[in-house]
């Protein structure tokens, strides 16, 4: 809405109102109140928080229309099938990301990715995790640069991103799924981190100590405050727990992301706005969505309806995968379990323990 200019207000200090100096406080801290809400809901994944109401925080987010990427070539969006986002933290070396320790690989693959689905009532939430080895079947998809990349067979799960992009992985998940997916929200190594340093680290528990020289993390058996550096490394390692595997650090990457919920969840952001405008400005700059929420005011309001969800019960589950016969450094989706899970989620129904259970474990055997 545009308001009519109005004449500068010349009357002397001394002379105005004290209703008038009473008035901006309270309109600041509605401001912030309105910040503070909306860092509910991109932590709701994975990592990632939500933040509004300042135009350069609204210019800090990127956005990716879905539809147009996509197509028509989607699955139906069913009456009782709650919310379902996918949330991708990406490993581009590029930019701030490079200074992080996590090595000179060119391009970016999707390092992390979550299917978050919220139930009918949004009172809870189940997060499904997909290995980034599991092979899978790409659908033809629209590279950003507009020529066409062709289907394929036997493709590793997180070779999809860097081939074609974002919208091709969500092509991809809906396609394996049978779920269409509501909204797609991607943070980056140097978000990540900057999170987890905004909110002064997140607490984890470890039963045995890891060691892992590739990520750089060295942890005793106990209980740690992890920093953002640190925090990094914990989601990242793959050699020190496990068989060395990607699926043995899923079980990491799920006990953090609750532990990140819970903390956001417990702190006093309300009382500290600079706090709340710092998490929001380093996050943002890191954050891509779908085009549905790339402003604040969207980001605000859907915060705003996720409120209800506890992270104390969000439902963790691996994707359920099997080793692949032809080759036993990559997984496969297990069946019937997979198709199980998918139903359930697609359904928005309860989801059977027997569809939980992987054959692939990541343990040392």
């Amino acid at each position: 809405m545009t308001h009519a200019p109005t004449e500068p207000d010349r009357t002397p200090r001394s002379r105005r109102a004290p209703s008038s100096r009473r008035a901006k406080p309270q309109r600041g801290r509605r401001v912030w109140r309105w910040v503070a809400l909306g860092l509910a809901v991109l932590v709701l994944a994975a990592g990632g928080t939500g933040y509004w109401l300042y135009s350069d925080l609204n210019g800090n987010i990127d956005g990716l229309d879905l539809d147009r990427a996509i197509g028509d070539d989607r699955p139906e969006k069913l009456p009782t099938s709650g919310q379902n986002i996918l949330v991708l933290g990406s490993d581009s070396r590029s930019g701030k990301n490079a200074d992080l320790g996590t090595g000179d690989v060119a391009g970016a693959r999707s390092d992390t990715a979550l299917v978050m689905h919220i139930p009918e009532g949004r009172s809870e939430a189940v997060a499904v995790s997909i290995p980034r080895d599991t092979l899978v079947t790409r659908p033809e998809c629209a590279k950003t640069d507009g020529s066409t990349l062709a289907s394929a067979k036997r493709v590793m799960f997180n070779s999809v991103y860097s081939l074609a992009g974002p919208a091709c992985v969500v092509k991809t998940v809906e396609q394996m799924s049978g779920i269409r997916m509501d909204h797609f929200m991607e943070i980056d190594f140097a978000g990540f981190k900057g999170l987890v340093d905004a909110i002064g680290g997140v607490t984890v528990t470890v039963d045995e100590a890891i060691e892992d020289k590739s990520s750089g993390l060295d942890l005793a058996a106990g209980t740690h405050r992890l920093d953002g550096t640190q925090s990094l490394a914990f989601v990242r390692t793959r050699h020190g727990v496990g068989d060395g595997s990607d699926l043995g650090r899923i079980g990491l990457q799920q006990q953090f992301m609750i532990a990140l919920l819970s903390e956001i969840k417990k702190q006093d952001l309300l009382g500290s706005p600079t706090k709340a405008y710092k998490i929001a400005d380093s996050l943002t700059e890191s954050l891509t969505t779908d085009s549905e929420l790339d402003s604040l005011t969207a980001l605000s309001d859907f915060a705003r309806s996720m409120n209800g969800v506890d992270p104390a019960t969000m439902d963790t589950i691996m994707l359920p995968v099997a080793y692949d016969k032809t080759d036993p450094n990559r997984v496969v989706p297990a069946e019937p379990q997979a198709t199980t899970l998918w139903k359930a989620l697609r359904e928005d129904k309860t989801i059977p323990e027997s569809a939980k259970k992987s054959p692939a474990t990541g343990q040392r055997a």
